[in-house]
């Protein structure tokens, strides 16, 4: 899935592409599955709200085959690989669940600014690109973004280890409010199977749930290889010391893993 040189002149200029149903209901009915059945789990990479729900699930791609064929998808590897111009290594994964009813905000961030912070990253060559596995609608928390805002580098930011379950490198208020009145908010919303790129200084967050549909998110932060951490601080589940290329799989990998799977069970 190569990008058109107008969705890079998009990327580069708005911090953000939107790619709509990239994914077959086929290949996210595995996922959502599979998703699913990680939150329910008792592992210390699913991280869980204050209220007991799921919040988001870390590193699954080292632990659950479908979730191993999505990182390395040629889908997603390919835009990212096309835009930092080499190699790229798994440096987070997750899934982020925003629960039905109980899925707590996610304050206005950046995420290099953690990245660089909590695991010595050198510079932002490093991005996340996302599939949604439940319909994203403007009422069940969608992520949103401001617009341009990564043109003004890394913001100063404070740790904010109080207001949700999981600590964050958040942007205070006046430092928003001038962000948007410049660049607006965004919030992109779709079918699952569709993707989200965004540039690791994009200034972004998500308000809480409190609708009975839920939204799944997985998250791939790929980062350069010659760009990898330097001094991590957090558990190697959430900061990936791995820094072996990424070699994509087959595009009809995760078609195939959900057909086998349907076979067995027949």
């Amino acid at each position: 899935m190569k990008l058109t040189p107008e969705q890079l002149a998009t990327f580069e200029e708005q911090g953000y592409i939107f790619l709509p149903e990239a994914f077959t209901p086929e290949e996210v009915e595995v996922l959502r599955r599979e998703a699913e059945q990680i939150y329910r789990s008792d592992r210390p990479e699913v991280w869980r709200e204050k209220s007991g729900a799921p919040r988001t699930a870390f590193a699954a791609h080292t632990y659950n085959e479908a979730f191993r064929i999505l990182g390395a998808h040629p889908r997603l590897i390919e835009p990212v690989e096309q835009f930092f111009g080499e190699k790229l290594y798994m440096h987070q994964y997750k899934i982020n669940a925003k629960a039905a009813f109980d899925g707590e905000v996610w304050q206005w961030h950046q995420d290099y600014g953690t990245w660089a912070r909590d695991d010595g990253m050198p510079e932002p060559r490093a991005m996340n690109i996302s599939v949604f596995i439940d319909e994203v609608m403007p009422i069940n928390g969608p992520l949103m973004l401001i617009p341009r805002s990564h043109t003004h580098g890394t913001l100063p930011a404070g740790h904010d280890k109080q207001t949700t379950s999981y600590p964050l490198w958040t942007l205070d208020h006046d430092a928003v409010a001038k962000l948007v009145d410049e660049g607006g908010i965004v919030a992109p919303t779709g079918k699952p199977g569709s993707v989200l790129m965004f540039h690791g200084n994009l200034v972004h967050g998500s308000a809480g749930n409190i609708t009975p549909y839920p939204r799944k998110i997985v998250y791939l932060t790929l980062c350069a290889v010659s760009n990898h951490i330097r001094k991590p601080t957090r558990p190697e589940w959430i900061a990936h010391r791995d820094f072996t290329p990424i070699e994509t799989v087959a595009d009809d990998a995760l078609t195939a893993y959900a057909r086998s799977g349907r076979l067995a069970a027949e």
